[in-house]
């Protein structure tokens, strides 16, 4: 079923494991020029392109784009108690790890009356997205508002695909926890388009533009965040999911292959990869992917990942070379089912977040852990990290010198300014002192 990439033997160079690295055959790129189209035509056309986007992707035009107060009222009064229960807790911990993800205002003394302030100043308006196609993501509603609030974030839209299951309203789960943290400016759009609105706004609905997008999604959706980045920042593309697991013999292989079906049903694109110095692991976990994919209630999805290109059991020599390919790789989640976790994870490098030992599977982190689940994908935790408090934050330097302070370095600035050829910058600060530095009146 699912293919095997033995690397054992050969170059394991950084290049040569990055091009060993399995990925999805569709890519961002190849979908950049389907959301540039979306996005084009709600701003040229607004309100009425986002409607007939939702007839012809989502099957559904709904009554209003705008998700108006009573929709929250009914949602509400309807959740679940246990689901309700669920999102509470999730909430608090989500809260509680947030929180430690935002720096302290920091002043640093560089002379006498000569201060530099670092502090953390939050953006004002952020748009969040939470996908609603093959499942329903409330959890993903806590893990983009909750860092946001947490940062100081004062005005907050969000968006998710109208449901034809709710003629043409959203999720009713999603809305329902959106309305418990209080978020009340919620649009019923999807996918490319969704992010241009958020991004450039829709005057004729009142959405005003916002400074961050952030948010999982498709393949579109992580394109549409890559084009609109510079009208407004994002946290990263957040395509289709990713699971590698790093194991070696002692891990138990019903585990492993529970693990990586449970992101393989996510999407037919998700990436779900094993990475062993056990040829007997690797054989059993192979053997209960086939029987797992057969019986499992999204057969046809997980068989599609497991069976992609993307998805691959991979064979190293030890557990040295397997910590190289993750970190060619850039996991989105990586697990670490070793004998001692520990130690693989201070040769780890690149993941947006990890997973230790067998009672900690990616789950865990999808719902419960406190940790959150917005994470970069396609290898983007090479270079980029996981949502949080942080992503919508920005660090500002306040210069403070009083007189004498710049006076002591005004010498040095000024041998910068002609070293560089830029005399006005010397003389901007010398103009500060050109009074005492005048010659003496002769009537004085």
């Amino acid at each position: 079923m699912i293919q095997t990439i033995d690397l054992r033997g050969t170059l394991t160079t950084p290049a040569a494991l990055l091009a060993a690295v399995p990925r999805a055959v569709t890519s961002v790129t190849s979908a950049s020029d389907v959301a540039a189209e979306l996005i084009a035509d709600v701003k040229a056309r607004g309100e009425a392109a986002l409607l007939d986007q939702a007839e012809r992707l989502d099957h559904v035009r709904p009554a209003q784009v705008r998700v108006p107060a009573e929709h929250f009222l009914e949602a509400v009064a309807g959740l679940d108690p246990a689901v309700r229960t669920a999102v509470e807790e999730t909430i608090r911990r989500v809260r509680l790890a947030s929180a430690a993800q935002v720096p302290p205002a920091v002043t640093t003394t560089i002379g006498e009356g000569a201060t530099i302030r670092q502090r953390w100043q939050p953006v004002n308006r952020v748009g969040l997205y939470v996908p609603a196609g093959k499942a329903v993501y409330p959890s993903s509603v806590v893990m983009n508002v909750v860092p946001a609030q947490v940062a100081g974030v004062a005005s907050i839209a969000l968006a998710s695909p109208p449901q034809s299951r709710y003629d043409g309203r959203v999720h009713p789960t999603i809305l329902a926890v959106a309305a418990l943290l209080g978020v009340d400016e919620v649009y019923a759009m999807g996918g490319a388009g969704a992010i241009g609105a958020l991004a450039y706004g829709v005057p004729d609905l009142g959405l005003d533009p916002v400074q961050i997008v952030t948010g999982p999604g498709n393949v579109y959706v992580a394109a549409a965040k890559r084009l609109i980045r510079g009208q407004a920042g994002i946290d990263s593309e957040a395509g289709p999911t990713d699971i590698l697991v790093i194991a070696d013999a002692h891990a138990d292989p019903a585990l492993v292959a529970a693990d990586l079906v449970s992101q393989a049903e996510h999407d037919e694109l998700a990436a779900a990869v094993l990475v062993t110095d056990s040829v007997e692991l690797a054989d059993a976990v192979s053997t209960l992917l086939t029987a797992l994919a057969a019986t499992t209630t999204h057969s046809e999805r997980v068989t599609a990942s497991l069976t992609g290109h993307q998805s691959a059991i991979v064979l190293v020599d030890d557990l040295a070379v397997a910590a190289a390919f993750s970190n060619a790789f850039g996991p989105e989640h990586l697990e670490i089912q070793t004998r001692t976790p520990e130690t693989v994870l201070a040769t780890i490098e690149n993941a947006g977040a990890i997973f230790l030992g067998p009672h900690s599977p990616v789950s865990l982190g999808d719902y419960s852990a406190g940790s959150n689940h917005v994470l970069p994908t396609g290898g983007q935790a090479r270079f980029s990290s996981a949502l949080g408090a942080y992503t919508f934050l920005r660090p500002q330097q306040v210069v403070s010198y009083d007189r004498e302070a710049l006076r002591a370095v005004s010498a040095n600035i000024a041998a910068f300014s002609h070293a560089e050829a830029l005399p006005a910058h010397g003389d901007a600060v010398t103009a500060r002192f050109a009074a005492e530095n005048a010659p003496d009146n002769a009537e004085h």
